[in-house]
Order: C-alpha cells, then sequence, then structure tokens
C-alpha cells in the first residue's frame, strides 16, 4: 500500500487536498479575503505536483516543465498566506518585507527554472533544486524564529505544521539522494508517503489554525458590536437629554410669564398659591430629568400638577379627565418624562385661545396588547382654525415642544413602532386629537 502511489491510501489523501482547495475556494468567493486564495492555491500547486504519480505518458513531457515548478509556485504562495494569516505587515512589518521578497524570489525562480527546462534539461533543474531547497529550510527556521514574536496559538500550531510539512518533504528527496537506488522501494516504501503525509498533517492543522482566526474575528466582532450599541445607546441618550433641556426652558418661560401676570394683576393669594404649586413642580420636574425615562405613574401625577398650574392661569379654566385602562400597570411602563406635556400644552395655548365656552381636555391611557395608546383630546377650536387665525398666528406661544417630545419617544424605542398623529376633529364637536402609540416594553425593541 506505502509503495503504489495510485493506492487508496495516496487517492484519499489527493482527494483531501482536492477537498481542500474548493473548501477555501469557497471561503475566498464569500469573504474576499486573500489568505484563503492565497492557501488553495498552494494546496491546488501540490495537488498538480501529486497528480503526476498517477497520469498518463502523455504528460511526461509536461511534467518536465512543471514538477519542480510547482513546487517553487506552491513555496510563493505558501510565503503570501504565511503573510495574509499571521499579519506580519502589521506585528513584524520589517520582516514581512523580507517575505514578500522571498515570495517574488520564488515566483521568478519558477520562470527560471522553465528556462532552464527549454535551454538545458531536466537534470539541472534537479540540480538546481537541490541547492535551493537547503536555502528554503534556513529561511524557513529563520522565519520561525520571528514568527514566536507574534503572540497566539494559532502562531505555534502553523510553525508545527509548516516545520513538519517541509522537513518531511526534504525527507523524501534527501532519501532518495541519501540512501542507495531503489533502497526504499525494495522494502515496500515510497519516498513520497513523506511528502503526502506531510501535505496531509499540513492541511489539518491549517484547518485548526483557519479556525482559530475565524473565532477570533468572531470574538472582536462581538467586542466591535457591543462598543457600537453602547455608542449608539450613549448617543440616543445624549439626543433624548438634549431635546428635553429644549423642552424644560420653554415651559419654564410659560410658568414664570404666569407669575409674573398674577403680581402685575395685584392678586398675591393667586400668585402665592401658585407659586408653592410651581416649586412644587419645579422639584418634580428637577428629580425626574436626573432620568430618561420614568414610570407612567409618576408622569402622570408630574403632569396632572401642571394642568393645575394652567387651570389656575386661564380665565375660564377648563376641566381635565383621565382614564386609564384597568387591565394597565402604570408602574411598570417606561416613558421619557412629561412627553404628553406639550401635546396637553399645545391643546391649551392654540385649541381654546379665544374661543369662549366650556373647555376641556380628555386624556385616555388605552391598552392593546403589546402596545400602549394614549389619546389626548380637545374640544377647541380646531387645527385648521388654529392655522389660519391671525391672532394665534402671531402669538409667541407657537407648539414648540411638540416635534421634541415626538423625537423622544421615537428614540426611546428607537424609532420602531412609535405613532404619533395629531388630527382635526372639530367636526365632531371636538377640536383636536393627539394619539401616541408604543410598545409596553422597551426589551421588545
Amino acid at each position: 500500500m506505502l509503495l503504489d502511489l495510485s493506492s487508496e491510501l495516496y487517492a484519499w489523501i489527493r482527494g483531501a487536498l482536492l477537498i481542500s482547495i474548493l473548501y477555501h475556494l469557497v471561503f475566498f468567493y464569500k469573504t474576499r479575503h486573500k489568505l484563503y486564495l492565497y492557501y488553495s492555491l498552494f494546496v491546488f500547486c501540490l495537488f498538480v505536483y501529486f497528480i503526476k504519480d498517477i497520469t498518463a505518458d502523455k504528460w511526461v513531457v509536461f511534467y518536465k516543465y512543471a514538477n519542480f515548478v510547482m513546487l517553487l509556485l506552491a513555496i510563493g504562495f505558501y510565503i503570501l498566506y504565511t503573510r495574509e494569516t499571521l499579519e506580519t505587515k502589521i506585528k513584524i512589518p520589517d520582516w514581512d518585507e523580507i517575505l514578500a521578497l522571498a515570495a517574488k524570489i520564488a515566483f521568478i525562480l519558477a520562470i527560471v527554472f522553465i528556462i532552464i527546462q527549454i535551454t538545458l534539461g531536466y537534470s539541472y533543474q534537479a540540480k538546481l533544486f537541490l541547492i535551493v531547497m537547503p536555502i528554503v529550510v534556513v529561511f524557513a527556521i529563520l522565519t520561525y524564529a520571528v514568527l514566536t514574536k507574534i503572540s497566539g496559538s494559532h502562531v505555534k500550531l502553523f510553525i508545527i505544521s509548516s516545520f513538519t510539512f517541509i522537513f518531511l518533504s526534504n525527507l523524501s528527496f534527501l532519501l532518495v539522494y541519501a540512501l542507495p537506488e531503489n533502497y526504499l522501494e525494495s522494502r515496500g516504501f515510497e519516498p513520497k508517503f513523506f511528502m503526502y503525509f506531510g501535505a496531509l498533517l499540513e492541511a489539518v492543522f491549517t484547518a485548526l489554525i483557519l479556525a482559530h482566526r475565524a473565532k477570533v474575528v468572531e470574538d472582536k466582532l462581538a467586542v466591535t458590536t457591543d462598543i457600537l450599541y453602547e455608542r449608539t445607546k450613549e448617543n440616543t441618550d445624549l439626543k433624548m437629554t438634549v431635546l428635553q433641556t429644549q423642552m424644560d426652558p420653554h415651559f419654564l418661560y410659560n410658568s414664570l410669564n404666569s407669575i409674573n401676570n398674577f403680581v402685575l394683576q395685584n392678586d398675591r393669594e393667586k400668585a402665592s398659591d401658585y407659586i408653592t404649586k410651581f416649586a412644587r413642580l419645579i422639584r418634580e420636574v428637577l428629580k425626574k430629568s436626573a432620568h430618561l425615562t420614568v414610570s407612567l405613574a409618576d408622569d402622570l401625577s408630574v403632569l396632572g400638577l401642571y394642568v393645575k398650574l394652567e387651570q389656575m392661569r386661564t380665565k375660564n379654566g377648563f376641566d381635565y379627565v383621565v382614564t386609564i385602562d384597568e387591565s394597565l400597570d402604570i408602574d411598570e411602563i417606561q416613558v421619557p418624562p412629561l412627553f404628553m406635556q406639550p401635546f396637553i400644552e399645545n391643546a391649551i395655548w392654540h385649541g381654546f385661545a379665544n374661543m369662549p365656552g366650556y373647555h376641556k381636555i380628555t386624556l385616555n391611557i388605552i391598552d392593546e396588547e403589546d402596545y400602549i395608546r394614549c389619546e389626548i383630546e380637545d374640544n377647541g377650536i380646531g387645527i385648521g382654525n388654529a392655522q389660519v387665525d391671525p391672532k394665534i398666528l402671531k402669538s409667541d406661544k407657537m407648539p414648540f415642544g411638540l416635534k421634541a417630545s415626538e423625537d423622544r419617544i421615537k428614540l426611546l424605542h428607537e424609532n420602531k413602532n412609535v405613532y404619533v398623529v395629531i388630527e382635526d376633529v372639530s367636526d365632531k364637536e371636538s377640536g383636536t386629537k393627539v394619539t401616541i402609540k408604543f410598545p409596553k416594553n422597551l426589551s421588545e425593541n
């Protein structure tokens, strides 16, 4: 079995090499990493070299040219594979330049060997190859010494596999010249067995090395993904904080303006009551502003304080009715602080402006399975009338915080499954209806 190169044992090894070629070519096609291309070309050159042993006589002329050329090409591609898989350009840049030069020399020698075959014949190729191979071995040993500067178990595997292959391959050639003619064959042993066995071991070790590399890349990708997620989250939190700080000054301005009006009207009792409620509201707002989210229960409580202040400020007041589905646990639902306040404020400033009669704002918190729907409805003049009323258009109190509040709730849920709809329902004995729909749980996004 060990003597016959056409036996099943050698056929299995050649088959394994062919599979390795196809496997790494597929990986190159999918990833475009050059190391897979270089390794598949290295194995292809070995495969062509081994096929010589079972080809017909008509290929004799071809292999007089290709025999040593395939081995030199294999050396060149293996050096290129080494540079890619061990990242020598980054880890050992000085030696990487030498490796790049060595690969070029190997390819140039392949051309030189073809010229020698044309001009001098096969025997001169064999003599030159015997001179070249010791140089290759010495260079390989020097390279292994330099590669030890690179940390990692994959480097050790590479050195072991590469050295084993080179040692066994050279052993195949040296035994032919060192021992008497047909010495091994007479004992049922083919000298090329060592090279075949070395190629098989090298393929197995390379599979382990590339598996290790894939694991390292996967780990780096996971770390990068985690970092990207944290940076994205920080960016989102920063945006929410900025939007929140944009809204709060607007609210403070309106409240302080109301206090000023009470003072100007010399209504000390109402001003004192307003200031007390305002101070309590500010305390709650400052406490909540330290958090990007609060429970819906807490937010409704603070919103209620705000509404009481607005009821005191407006001339004729208004009713504020809140209904909450009993199935909802509003203590567990997280929302941005005061995210509904700008919509309530907009209803008061624009919906009820210059409109006599009874004023009412209804807030409905509705359970929709995995979602929450908040409906803010007023019986004001409606969007259309508010937009054409010149007195309102001239007002300084335009709906500044609406967009900021909408952006905050969308950022909290990463712009997924969040809907904010403002519609005119003045034809139904009501003014404007705002619908805000968002998922119950942040973790579902």
